[in-house]
């Protein structure tokens, strides 16, 4: 049966793959939701809601705060706890910084990709990210008091 297809294409590629394609596409999302039964469980969208978005950069700003405060700790006698980023912080301060909100980064990507999922077949993706982002505001108030009692 497949041996009687013709094929009709010429090869030339008629899409384009430019910048202001994806720029298009980002402006005009065409999948918001799943198109099929199956995308109820993992649906495979383009369009995420505005507060995935502010969850997201919520989190990443929270890092960056995260990273300051901890810098300004281990500068008055404190120690990184975290054993993976205990080995950037002796070398660079610049690699601290970029590898703390690069891990950050790629696990908030993933999250916001996976927000509408059922994760551990029990909690939705963006639920995730609020627990993050409460865990973030826990650790930078913990951080403050001790900032608050080094002056």
């Amino acid at each position: 049966m497949h041996e009687s297809l013709v094929e009709r294409r010429n090869g030339a590629e008629r899409r384009s793959h430019s910048l202001g394609a994806y720029w298009h596409g980002a402006r005009r999302p065409r999948r918001k939701s799943g198109r099929r039964a199956a995308d109820a469980t993992y649906p495979i969208i383009d369009w995420h809601s505005p507060r995935t978005f502010a969850l997201s950069v919520a989190i990443l700003l929270l890092c960056a705060a995260d990273g300051v405060l901890t810098v300004i700790l281990m500068a008055n006698g404190a120690e990184e706890v975290n054993p993976f980023m205990a080995k950037f912080v002796p070398h660079s301060l610049g690699w601290f910084a970029a590898v703390k909100l690069a891990l950050t980064a790629m696990g908030v990507a993933i999250l916001a990709a996976c927000s509408r999922m059922k994760l551990f077949r029990a909690i939705s993706g963006e639920a995730l990210l609020v627990l993050v982002l409460l865990g973030y505001a826990v650790l930078i108030g913990y951080e403050l008091r001790l900032v608050g009692q080094i002056s």
